[in-house]
């Protein structure tokens, strides 16, 4: 008995595991090991490892809490698995989790950049950000030993400062003042003594101290020296003035951090003073947010050579007869200009005043108002006006037309770098906090490794833990070959593998022991020369003493792994079984899909030709954005194109950031704009581009392959033109789960109920007035070949081919999801249980189905993600169709089938982040192989063995 007790423990086993397609399986998997499942997109991987696993580990976490928590949670389903021992903690590292919030950056998702503003506000050095000089502070012996030294003999004032550069009159404070028993005061340098009633004008700045005492300093008075400064310094909170009567020279002693020429002070430094999510670091103007909404004169003025009166300016559209218009002909009279004269002739000053809105009287001159009016007023410009139809008062359609002038630009006030002027005038070794978080990763590294050297031991000595905490979390992150990011950039611009590798590098930060991962394709993204260090952040998480589970395709994974189980046979219905369990040398040996591919039995061929296009190129000359250095490449039409190039190496900046905006500009009029370049040719060439990429194609259980690629409005038209269909005077809306004629009202047509147990996790059952159809029964009556619309949609694309054989308008849509691989997944199957490869491949079929130019561009961003062996072979055969039907078809990818299939390789690098930028290699893949210092041209040679 204890024996099978110690087995237990030292496995994970599910039992009878039956949620989505799988079929009552048992899996035992070994525990402190890394376990790779694998298999076909669709066959249950994900089914099993998070829908399963990770549901009842969740699950069993939230039902420790008390019974009060927990109704604050809501509660969590059940997964349908009979039992699962050996269940460690689970804590689950996925792609879909990027985080969308712009505050988020890499360095406080992995907290590197909590610990550098713990490290400014302990050992930073301020300085002045009016004269650059050092801030000094003082203990009250230290200002009265620097008085004694430098007065000595001297006749001075001593000062406490009340109001520093502020607006009013002070009326109250002179009488405060004055009850206190202090008779003079300095306002604005000069000494004035306080009269009943006294006040200064309301409308200037003043700077105001209270004189507290007047002395010939001499060593016999510094008992009533220290009592006054004593009282100086509890007046002026801190903060002391030393005018010398003689030559009026003026001096600042503070307790405070303070400039010795100007008097500024800066408060007491804490980590709250480097946060831009704070109020009290992030720069006023954008709040923290480095960026801006400005105008964009050139959307607002696109047609210069037009007059106001013709529509010069957008925005407003041509001449109406309203006060807007009045007030521009005023402004434009007193330049000696006409609202009819051409924008370009009115002056910049005029343009100015219409655009930004001036405090100057304007008096309106108009017939309506019967001739010269005594009406005057003030103009506040046409950009005023667009930025209030973009507060969130505004009605949604006003935001969106106001959206269209403007355009996001760096703040002028920080200059991008998010905080504000105090916090970056702290200095370490000569840089500020912001300069250490736009350092890439590795740069950052040397730069804290070498930082000692540089600064005083007092500096080092207070830094050294600090310091420490921060270099072995950078080591994380450059274990997971992230060296080319920096701790500024944001989360929201991260691809689904570089979020999922920064979780993975912040766990095994926090050194937890005993706990079950579970990943999903954490090589997504990643090049096959980093591939080593991923799996050797794995393999390190595993020593720690925890269980590592991932969900992964990769060839190179499989075989490090200490066991492999295989799902399948195949997708779908047919799949969702446990086909192979055991080390990657037996499955080396087995008999499936996935063993074939990896050793040899199967593979994707080289292509025998290569396709050399249709002569005709887009060029695209000096782009410049993020770490692009002046590239020129060119892209060679009717061929199918890889980009390559290893993590960071500005795949993404050249051709998601810069080629796809241009063209979308140029073709769709796209508000989004591209990153920095010179010129592009041949955009005449292509007369649409369509980008495809990894999003969720909904984000509620009501959207379906079906309604997404527009199928399901045919379905509902067969339905509606049915015989039983028109006697009963149904419309397309009856056949609709989202609209009340048809669905069923039980349940609002969602197929199930949910029953609130209180303190105990929400059940979802079946609707038992329509059985989880999701219509009434009068709308599933009507019926074509014997199916009602709810049966058609329980149809998997490969069943809806069969059945829908003779209606081309439905079949034409739904065989091109067959064609992607797509076959198993249900008609009616909600998006948001489509994994992100199966998203993308519906998008793709949606494309696929719509009539294309011949001159289309194709955009795909890593299409192999989620893909196995035999599904990329199925994806390169959908692809290769576009190209031979005259289009161009541009991927961005990593996978080694894929770049050995491509016509044309455009080559990144030579490495990441500011070592990257550069087009290193272009040409067939047999050229490529032949580059050095190609990284990629490296791994292309050994599939050409």
């Amino acid at each position: 008995m204890e024996t099978e007790q110690v087995e237990e423990k030292e496995k994970i086993n599910v039992y009878g595991a039956r949620v989505h397609n799988l079929k009552n399986i048992d899996v035992e998997i070994p525990r402190d090991s890394l376990v790779v499942i694998t298999g076909l997109s669709g066959s249950g991987k994900s089914s099993l490892a998070f829908d399963t696993i990770f549901a009842e580990g969740q699950r069993r976490y939230i039902e420790t809490f008390s019974a009060y928590a927990r109704s604050f949670l809501g509660g969590m389903e059940r997964p349908d698995v009979d039992k699962i021992t050996g269940l460690s903690p689970v804590i689950s590292i996925e792609q879909k989790t990027t985080n969308r919030n712009p505050r988020s950056t890499v360095g406080t998702t992995t907290e590197i950049y909590d610990f550098l503003r713990l490290l400014y506000a302990r050992a930073g050095e301020a300085y002045s950000y009016l004269t650059g000089e050092k801030m000094v502070k003082y203990t009250e012996d230290q200002i009265l030993e620097l008085i004694l030294e430098r007065y000595i003999g001297k006749k001075i004032y001593l000062l406490a400062p009340v109001v520093r550069s502020r607006k009013g009159h002070y009326k109250e404070l002179f009488e405060q003042i004055s009850k206190k028993g202090y008779l003079t005061v300095r306002v604005d340098g000069v000494i004035r003594e306080i009269l009943p009633g006294m006040r200064v004008d309301r409308y200037k700045i003043h700077n105001i101290e209270v004189l507290i005492d007047k002395m010939v300093v001499s060593n016999k008075h510094v008992d009533n020296l220290k009592k006054s400064l004593r009282v100086a310094m509890k007046q002026g909170d801190g903060l002391i003035l030393i005018e010398d009567v003689e030559t009026e020279e003026v001096r600042h002693f503070s307790r405070q951090l303070m400039c010795p020429s100007t008097g500024l002070s800066y408060s007491e430094p804490a980590p709250n003073t480097f946060s831009f999510n704070s109020p009290y670091g992030a720069c006023s103007r954008c709040k923290g947010l480095g960026v801006i909404n400005q105008i964009d004169m050139d959307k607002i003025v696109p047609k210069p050579q037009l007059s106001i009166y013709a529509g010069g300016i957008t925005p407003l559209g041509k001449y109406k007869n309203y006060l807007f218009f009045w007030q521009i002909e005023a402004i434009c009279e007193k330049y000696g200009v006409t609202i009819k004269t051409p924008i370009k002739d009115i002056p910049e000053e005029a343009m100015n005043d219409i655009m930004f809105g001036t405090d100057e009287q304007l008096q309106i001159k108009n017939e309506s108002l019967g001739g010269a009016s005594n009406y005057t007023m003030a103009f506040e410009g046409v950009a005023k006006y667009i930025s209030m139809q973009q507060e969130s008062e505004a009605s949604a359609s006003a935001q969106k037309w106001a959206e269209q002038f403007v355009k996001t630009g760096t703040c002028p006030d920080c200059d991008g770098q998010r905080l504000n002027k105090e916090a970056l005038h702290y200095r370490l070794n000569g840089k500020n906090i912001a300069e250490l978080a736009n350092m890439d990763i590795q740069e950052l590294y040397n730069w804290i490794q070498d930082v000692d050297k540089h600064i005083s031991g007092r500096q080092a000595a207070i830094a050294s833990e600090v310091k420490k905490e921060i270099l072995s979390r950078l080591t994380f992150l450059l274990d997971v070959g992230l060296n080319y990011l920096s701790l500024n950039r944001s989360s929201v611009t991260l691809s689904g593998g570089e979020s999922q590798r920064i979780r993975l590098a912040t766990q095994i930060g926090s050194q937890l022991v005993n706990v079950l991962y579970i990943l999903d394709e954490p090589s997504i993204g990643l090049h096959q020369r980093d591939n080593t260090r991923l799996i050797d952040s794995l393999k390190k998480l595993r020593d720690t003493g925890n269980s590592v589970v991932v969900v992964e395709h990769d060839k190179e994974i499989m075989l490090e792994a200490d066991y492999v189980v295989d799902m399948g046979p195949y997708a779908g219905r047919r799949g969702g079984k446990v086909v192979f369990s055991g080390t990657p040398a037996e499955m080396l040996k087995a008999n499936t899909l996935t063993s074939d591919y990896l050793n040899g039995r199967q593979e994707i061929e080289i292509p025998k030709k290569r396709r050399t296009g249709n002569g005709k190129k887009i060029t695209l000359k000096g782009a410049t954005g993020h770490n692009l250095k002046n590239v020129t490449a060119s892209f060679p039409l009717n061929t199918f194109i890889c980009v390559t190039g290893v993590s960071g190496s500005g795949k993404s900046s050249l051709i998601n950031a810069t080629l796809q905006p241009i063209l979308s500009q140029h073709l769709y009029k796209s508000l989004a704009d591209p990153l920095p370049y010179k010129t592009i040719e041949g955009i005449d060439n292509v007369d649409k581009v369509i980008s495809v990429d990894q999003s969720p194609i909904g984000r509620t259980p009501r959207s379906n392959p079906a309604t997404y690629t527009g199928v399901f409005s045919d379905i509902r038209n067969l339905f509606v033109n049915l015989p039983e269909s028109k006697i009963r005077g149904y419309k397309p809306g009856r056949f609709s789960f989202n609209v009340k004629e048809g669905r069923c009202e039980v349940c609002g047509g969602n197929g199930y109920k949910v029953i609130g147990m209180n303190f105990l996790p929400d059940v979802f059952v079946p609707c038992e007035e329509c059985h989880g159809k999701r219509y009434n029964r009068e709308t599933l009556e009507v019926r074509f070949k014997g199916k009602s619309i709810a049966d058609v949609l329980d149809m998997t694309i490969n069943m809806a081919v069969e059945f829908f054989e003779n209606v081309p308008v439905i079949l034409n849509k739904i065989r091109v999801l067959q064609e992607v691989g797509l076959g198993y997944i249900k008609l009616g199957q909600p998006s948001t249980t489509l994994s992100g490869g199966e998203s993308q491949r519906v998008k793709l079929a949606t494309e696929l189905a719509r009539i294309d130019t011949g001159n289309t561009i194709y955009i795909l961003d890593e299409p192999t993600t989620g893909l196995h062996f035999e599904d990329i072979r199925v994806l390169l055969g959908v692809l290769n169709k576009l190209v031979d039907r005259g289009n161009t078809v541009i991927v961005i990818e990593h996978n080694q089938d894929i770049i050995k299939s491509a016509d044309y390789i455009i080559d990144m690098g030579p490495d990441g982040g500011a070592g990257g930028g550069t087009l290193i290699a272009r040409g067939k893949p047999e050229d490529i192989i032949k580059v050095k210092g190609s990284f990629t041209a490296e791994y292309l040679a050994k599939e050409f063995d």
